[in-house]
Formats: C-alpha cells, structure tokens, sequence
C-alpha cells in the first residue's frame, strides 16, 4: 500500500498510550493532563438555540470572537475579534502552523523540553527542530541568540507560562529579551498558553506577543483547563498578515469548530460566573499542589530534583542518578502506577535525560501518598539493579 512520505515520520503518542493503560480503575495516574473531574462545571444545554445545529463560520462565532478578543485586550495583546479564529482544541493550531510553515527540513526554534504533542506534529511535517534550554526563569537567552545567528528559523514555539512540561513561568526580563531577539531576527513567535488563568500566586504577565515591535505572532489559547475539554474549543488571535492564510487553512481542514461547544464556551467567557469559576479552580489545584509537595518531600527528596510550580498542572522532576525513566513504566504498571516519562518531550530522546512529568490534578488525593511511594520504590529498585 502506498501512503504518503509523512507517514512514514508518524510516531505513536506515548502519552495516550499511557492513559489507554491508566483507564484501569486500580492503576494510581500520574500521567496525563486531565482536569480535576470534580472541578468540570455543571452546563446547561436546554437554552441552546436550534440555529446552533446548523453549519457554521469557520472564523468562529462572532459573539465568541469578540469575547476572546476583550480578554487578550486585557492581558495587553494587540487584537480586534477579526484576528480571532476559533479552533478545534489549541492542538488545530498547531497543526495549522505545520501546514502554514513546515515543509522537510524546514528550521524551528523549540524549548528543551517541550510539548510533546507540538514536537509529534512539528516532526511529523518532517521540521529540524532547533532547541534552546529551559533555566528556571525562561530560556538560555546566550543559546537563543547563537542559534538565531547561526539560523533563520521559520518560528519560534515557546510556552512562557507554567510551560507543559517544566512548568517553568519565564520572567519579566526573559520575556522581555526574547521579544526583542524575534523582533531583531525577525522570527515569527508562536506562543501557547494553555495554563495561563491556573496561577496559584496571582501574577499574571504580560504575554510576549504584546512585547513585539516588528515580528509576526500566533497566540493560542483554549477552554479545555478551564471549562470542559470534551468540548474543544480553542483559539487562536494571530497578527493580521497571517491570519488570511490561517482562515483559509482551517476551511481545508474541517470547515468550522463545533459550535454546540462554541455556544456552551460563550455563556462563559468574560462573564462574572466564568471569574467566580476560575478562582474556586486556582484555589482547588493550589491545594492539590501543596498535598503533591508534600508527598514528594517524604518519598522522593533522596531521588530528585525539583521546583515547586507556581501554576499550571504539573511537577517536573530530575533523578538525581538519571536513567532512561522509559525504562520504569513497566515496572510502574505492575505496581499499579503510571507517570510520564521526560524523554519524549525532547526532540532528540536517546539520551537519558532522567526527568519524570507528575500531574497533579486528577489522581484522587487518598491514594497519593501510596502511589508517589510505588512509584519512589520503582525507581529505587531499578537503580539499585543498575548498580548491581
């Protein structure tokens, strides 16, 4: 059978694979990003017009266009409702920027780690992914520069706050420089922030799209930490010179997004019950955060290194002996838990970086503390025969 060179680059997804696996009720999950069901708010559907069932814009509702476009106002994001395209989960535009921009061999800027899904989709189109490393505070800002120097890539992707995996919140002074090295090389910035509203300190900087003096910009956003994933709705706002190709784009891939989960995200967004919503969320994962910080402190301060999020979903770990940490999942299962290895979120995953990716979120908190401690004693188990 003969199919396409692309698929010849098309790589299973680790992480839906894991939670194939952790759909077993006694299986402990530290794996996914999934929302805290008991924080999925009640919606209601009966006042839903009959209109909605019918074909739609592929720019999206005009009334949610409009209410996205105040939010990123608000957050100082240059826009009108007429750059606002409304996308089918943030993961459409991604794959939207691969169609832009992505052809083989085609050069992009990625952090170290990064999405995992973005880098299967990136790669998938057959991108050479430049990397620039991840410090506390945002990127090697010394590396950036030399691979901007020695390379003109077509984008930079960057996730700036509370980023999937590291969830590492670049700082006034990393997103302020990276904004002048785009503008200086001239580098269109793709800037994803899934976890912006989930802040557990209050801070809320500026996006580094509203930094850019002369760089074209994507920004993308979605519902899917917020209200309900199963709706996917996403969007993203993008600078005008790219927005005509991106709307056309989007018509070729599937005419519009949902609009039943169109409607349900517009009873929401910019409304005092959606404001009410996100601060019972911060305050509910803030205390799931600190029962996390907790557990890993008595199971694993021996094992590893990490830094405790200020948002978002996740822990990022460092073994302190690192491994291949693909090597624990087996043995993870047979005791009942799961977890996200780090290599998959970087471009090149042989090496054994020795990071796991802990959400959070969704494991119910009576069996935490049993399940970081399976979890600590597979890790110990596998070292230990290493060193044996």
């Amino acid at each position: 059978m003969a199919f396409s060179e692309r698929v010849s680059r098309l790589k299973s997804s680790l992480i839906r694979e894991i939670l194939a696996a952790a759909q077993r009720p006694e299986v402990m999950s530290f794996a996914g990003g999934l929302p805290a069901e008991a924080m999925l708010p009640q919606v209601q559907w009966q006042d839903m017009p009959l209109s909605m069932g019918q074909y739609g814009m592929s720019e999206g509702e005009p009334q949610l266009r409009e209410a996205l476009a105040a939010e990123a106002r608000k957050l100082g994001v240059p826009c009108e409702a007429s750059q606002v395209l409304v996308v089918s989960g943030s993961q459409q535009t991604l794959d939207l920027v691969a169609k832009l921009y992505i052809d083989k061999g085609t050069e992009i800027m990625l952090e170290a780690p990064t999405y995992l899904a973005a880098l299967q989709i990136f790669q998938l189109f057959g991108a050479d992914c430049l990397t620039v490393p991840l410090e506390a505070d945002g990127p090697d800002l010394a590396q950036m520069r030399a691979r901007l120097e020695q390379h003109r890539p077509a984008f930079a992707y960057l996730i700036p706050t509370f980023q999937n995996p590291s969830a590492v919140r670049y700082s006034e002074t990393k997103r302020e420089a990276v904004a002048a090295l785009l503008d200086e090389f001239g580098v269109t910035l793709i800037e994803d922030e899934p976890y912006r509203e989930l802040t557990f300190d209050g801070s809320n900087a500026r996006p580094i799209v509203s930094r850019l003096k002369k760089a074209s910009w994507i920004y993308t956003g979605t519902v899917s930490k917020t209200l309900l994933p199963g709706l996917r709705v996403g969007y993203l706002i993008a600078s005008p010179d790219l927005f005509p190709h991106l709307l056309r784009l989007k018509q070729s891939a599937d005419l519009h997004t949902n609009r039943v989960g169109q409607w349900q995200a517009m009873q929401w967004i910019g409304s005092e019950r959606f404001q009410q919503h996100l601060d019972e969320l911060r305050a509910f994962y803030r205390q799931r955060r600190d029962d996390f910080q907790v557990a890993l402190d008595k199971h694993f301060a021996d094992l590893a290194y990490w830094q405790e999020p200020q948002g978002g979903l996740f822990f990022w770990l460092s073994l302190k002996r690192p491994l291949d940490t693909r090597t624990l999942l087996k043995s993870a299962l047979e005791q009942g838990v799961t977890f996200m290895p780090g290599e998959p979120f970087f471009s090149e995953p042989d090496h054994n970086h020795g990071h796991l990716r802990l959400n959070f979120s969704h494991i119910d908190p009576a069996r935490l503390d049993e399940g970081l401690k399976r979890l600590a004693s597979v890790i110990r188990q596998v070292q230990a025969a290493q060193v044996a």
